[in-house]
């Protein structure tokens, strides 16, 4: 028997159609190699000048105590992006673009500004001072800032939020003190060498309690606060052109602020460091990680909002906005899929549940008026990617929703939608293997296709 597509079919033909003629500046293959060449480059540049002043010896030191908070550092970002996961790629980029061009853009900026400063002044210490504490924060700050410019011009369909904004910036940012740290702790491994000093009293030791222990969330935090003016500028309605330029300034100039009080705290006197530490940081990065939580929370509180009518509509079964709104039952979801059918399962059912996240996103900016001239476009494409994996997803979400329910559920199959016809639990329970090959025809209140 033929089958009716669970959505209408896209006017705009085959993808990619549109790139056909494009200028082969515009090809996707010509853009990637472009930065990957920019940033391997970059890459080799900065190990060459990190080398050249830690020597082999201490690189190798600094290299493996740098890289220590890294993966703690990822895996809190990627914690938080786990309700709408981005795209593996954007997080490498950021990294990559943190550890290798941001951090060789600082590393000749200031070198460069602070040896001017000295010459013009005839005052090496003033200079330095004047470099770590106004000349570091602006281009550092900058240099980092341009990776979260990046991808939310050209992955903007990414970056929807606050909760991107401070996953890209704290990614870039973390890739960055990664650099930085090798730097700092090979120079002080070197310095070890020359006097003798070992152990605990030694200024590598202290230099890693410092860097690594104490404030490992430094550059990170600095930089969230460029990604939040970002991610709320992502929230603002098209129209708002100063809006959406303003806010990510102002959290870039926060940022510069932040960072210039943290490098200006050792001129403070003999315990500045700890007052401003104790007075800024860690309340600081506290509010932020409140914040960041909170934003977090409000999400899944729209996926559980916005998902219903998708639901009434035939598009996903009744209780799916219910599991895809708890991430103790996304996890029970992927588990069940995991342990019945492999990992390629629960593959599925993740990229299922990040599907319709995206839909939910997408519907409730589109309530708000701040969905973009492609949304008809994008809603069919995340209802297609919905209904090539719903064959497995659906028995693992439909056991995590009795798993999790507050209340009794009947069995599955008993479950009746809305619009009438009840779900019967094989892979394709409706006639035609969709369940209504017009959504509107099911329910004439809501056609998700009208924009």
């Amino acid at each position: 028997m033929a089958t009716c597509p669970p959505y209408p079919t896209h006017p705009g033909g085959p993808a990619g159609g549109a790139l056909r003629h494009a200028h082969w500046w515009q090809r996707r293959w010509v853009r990637y190699g472009a930065l990957i060449t920019l940033l391997a480059l970059s890459g080799l540049v900065i190990l060459a000048l990190v080398r050249q002043q830690t020597g082999t010896e201490g690189f190798l030191v600094g290299l493996g105590l740098a890289v220590l908070p890294v993966p703690l550092l990822m895996a809190a970002f990627r914690w938080l992006d786990r309700v709408e996961p981005g795209p593996w790629r954007n997080l490498l980029f950021a990294f990559a673009w943190g550890a290798c061009a941001a951090a060789l853009i600082a590393i000749v900026a200031n070198s460069f500004a602070t040896k001017w400063i000295a010459t013009a002044t005839a005052d090496p210490s003033s200079a330095d001072t004047l470099g770590a504490t106004v000349i570091a924060p602006i281009v550092e700050e900058s240099a980092k800032a341009a990776a979260v410019l990046l991808i939310f011009l050209f992955r903007r369909r990414d970056f929807t939020g606050i909760v991107d904004g401070v996953v890209i910036a704290g990614v870039t940012a973390t890739g960055f003190a990664f650099t930085e740290n090798i730097l700092y702790l090979g120079t002080a491994f070197g310095t070890d060498q020359l006097s003798g000093e070992r152990g605990l009293a030694s200024v590598t030791a202290a230099t890693f309690f410092v860097r690594v222990v104490m404030s490992p969330f430094a550059h990170p935090l600095f930089t969230v606060l460029t990604g939040i003016g970002f991610g709320i500028a992502a929230l603002s309605p098209e129209g708002r052109q100063l809006r959406r330029v303003l806010l990510p300034l102002s959290g870039l100039l926060l940022a510069m602020g932040m960072h210039a009080v943290w490098n200006g705290s050792s001129s403070f006197g003999e315990y500045g460091f700890f007052a401003v530490y104790a007075a800024f940081m860690v309340p600081t990065f506290g509010l932020l990680t409140w914040l960041v939580i909170w934003t977090r929370q409000r999400e899944l509180r729209t996926v559980r909002a916005e998902l219903p009518s998708y639901a009434v509509a035939g598009w996903l079964a009744p209780p799916e906005p219910f599991v895809l709104g708890s991430m103790r039952a996304r996890r029970l979801a992927r588990d069940y899929a995991r342990q019945h059918f492999g990992k390629g399962a629960a593959r599925s059912v993740a990229e299922y549940e990040a599907y319709a996240t995206s839909l939910a996103f997408l519907r409730h900016r589109a309530r708000r008026g701040r969905a973009g001239a492609d949304f008809g476009g994008r809603e069919r494409e995340l209802l297609h990617e919905l209904w090539r994996r719903r064959e497995v997803a659906r028995p693992a979400l439909a056991y995590a929703a009795r798993a999790t329910a507050p209340v009794a559920l009947p069995p599955w199959p008993m479950y009746t939608p809305l619009y009438g016809r009840p779900y019967t639990g094989s892979a394709t329970p409706y006639p035609g293997g969709a369940p209504y090959a017009d959504p509107a025809a099911a329910y004439p209140a809501y056609n998700p296709y009208r924009s």
